[in-house]
């Protein structure tokens, strides 16, 4: 495995090299071995396509950098998280990759795997207090900001938008929501935001736009902040008989985040206008390079990366590592300075998986 970021410890540059092509053997296996690192990772949820996505990788890095994986699912419930955590300790981990989805609640467990040395890597998500190696995740403020500017360049600056929010208790949903906000009172100021509480519940959010629409038939944009919302958007606006073609003036303009293949096939197709790309396999990728660098004794400093992303200092003691996550468009156009890249792009992870 090539070297992915600025490493700032002593090693000298062929030690690092030497390392890094160990890297590249080993596999998971039945049982731990002396060259196989023990890691736990925990999955956050199997009721999306998005984790699912998530879920089929990260044994594929796993044996591509040699490291022994246990794994739960914590179910979107931090009790469980919590519980997971501690059958880590006690199968003596040497590190574990987690996405709390309630980014406040994670602290107490995060303090216990610290006091027991055992490094933590969070993916997608950035707890709000406590210690970990390293977050992996894409800018979140960005994807509301392009969402908001794709919407307010295909409105032109005016008319009525919904956005189905997350959880507002993820400093995802706070990113996004915040973001998509400012960047819409800043450049958009003649839209109005009708925001919506979906705690990432796609039932709740096409109740919650199914009334919208009835009560503004004039809403003419939609920001789903995952695609959680997508069957149900659709579903809605089927009913609505506003599922129509983009160049039909009943077409009402759609954006996602993810870029699972179902969004880049209604993009295609028409159905939906644009997503972000958040990276799945990265996610899985990093989380667990960044695991082995811990076990290994690495350090990291803010800088670009070599794959295409920016480590910054969120707080003292804690790193984030933003990686790429473009807007996503049928055409590849940029909107409001915002550039894009076509649905079909062989480089999208949702237009690659077997």
């Amino acid at each position: 495995m090539r070297l992915r970021s600025v490493l700032c410890s002593v090693v000298s540059a062929l030690s690092a090299l030497a390392l890094l092509s160990a890297c590249g053997s080993g596999s998971t296996g039945a049982s731990a071995s002396g060259d196989k690192p023990l890691v736990g990772v925990d999955y956050p949820r199997s009721d999306t396509d998005f984790w699912n996505s998530y879920i089929k990788y990260t044994p594929e890095y796993g044996k591509e950098l040699g490291l022994f994986l246990k794994t739960t699912n914590s179910q979107n419930d931090v009790a469980k998280l919590t519980a997971n955590a501690q059958t880590f300790i006690s199968q003596g981990v040497k590190g574990v990759a987690m996405a709390p989805q309630d980014t406040a609640a994670i602290a107490p467990s995060l303090a216990q795997l610290e006091a027991k040395k055992i490094p933590v890597v969070t993916v997608d998500t950035r707890p709000d207090s406590g210690k970990v190696f390293m977050v992996v995740r894409a800018d979140n403020r960005a994807y509301g900001e392009k969402a908001c500017q794709f919407l307010g360049t295909k409105l032109g600056g005016k008319g009525k938008v919904v956005m189905l929010q997350g959880d507002l208790s993820s400093i995802n949903g706070r990113d996004r929501t915040g973001a998509f906000n400012a960047c819409m009172k800043k450049n958009h100021p003649d839209i109005k935001v009708f925001g919506e509480a979906t705690n990432w519940d796609g039932a709740v959010a096409a109740q919650k736009l199914k009334t919208d629409l009835t009560a503004h038939p004039d809403i003419k944009g939609i920001y789903m902040q995952s695609s959680f919302a997508l069957s149900g958007t659709l579903q809605v606006l089927r009913q609505k008989g506003l599922l129509v073609d983009p160049k039909d003036k009943k077409h009402v303009f759609v954006v996602s985040n993810d870029d699972i293949p179902e969004e880049l096939k209604s993009i295609a197709a028409g159905r939906i206008d644009a997503t972000v790309s958040q990276p799945a396999d990265q996610y899985a990728e990093y989380a667990l390079y960044y695991l082995k660098a811990a076990i290994d004794g690495k350090t990291f400093e803010p800088g670009k990366t070599d794959h295409d992303s920016t480590i910054i200092k969120v707080r003292d003691g804690l790193l984030e590592d933003q990686l790429s996550a473009p807007l996503v468009t049928a055409d590849g156009g940029t909107y409001g300075g915002v550039p894009s890249v076509k649905s079909d792009d062989t480089s999208l992870w949702g237009n690659n998986l077997g």
